[in-house]
């Protein structure tokens, strides 16, 4: 069995996100970067066939309580995938290396003891400039990017579980 999602390989076929339910758990904390990132990931999931009836953002203080209400929609078991999208921007104290590593260390745990695909968004930036770089309405938005990974890791998980 060959599983290729690679970008640019002329065997793969367009992701198809008919029929997946998504959620999209996001940072109120620098909302107008994350409300970017947000809109990025809808692009994405749209463009590749989830109905926006399937996709459910749910609004969360900061980064800290992100993996802390994604475990809650991963236990609830209505979604395929669960896409956590911040921002933290690098201040004067150590306050970012916590936020960063916790929530970073919470969703990848979360991903290994669930079967619910999880993808971490959360932008972790020296300054505003690489924030706005990060979430513009260009490719280079992660959020695009990081449902476009949920999507084609959903696929890869349920090739190889079949």
């Amino acid at each position: 069995m060959s599983v290729d999602l690679r970008s640019g390989s002329s065997s793969r076929k367009p992701v198809d996100g008919s029929g997946l339910r998504v959620a999209i758990v996001s940072s109120v904390f620098n909302s107008a970067i994350v409300d970017n990132l947000v809109t990025g990931a809808r692009r994405a999931l749209e463009a590749h066939g989830v109905r926006p009836d399937d996709v459910d953002v749910i609004w969360v203080p900061g980064a800290l309580e992100i993996p802390q209400v994604a475990k809650v929609v991963a236990d609830a078991r209505r979604h395929d995938a669960i896409v956590a999208l911040g921002a933290v921007i690098k201040g004067d104290t150590y306050h970012f290396e916590v936020v960063c590593d916790a929530s970073a260390a919470g969703l990848m745990h979360l991903s290994m003891v669930t079967d619910i695909v999880i993808t971490n968004g959360i932008l972790t930036v020296y300054d505003e400039e690489q924030a706005r770089v990060r979430s513009g309405e260009d490719d280079r938005n992660k959020g695009y990017e990081v449902a476009m990974a949920a999507l084609e890791t959903v696929v890869a998980v349920r090739l190889l579980s079949s």
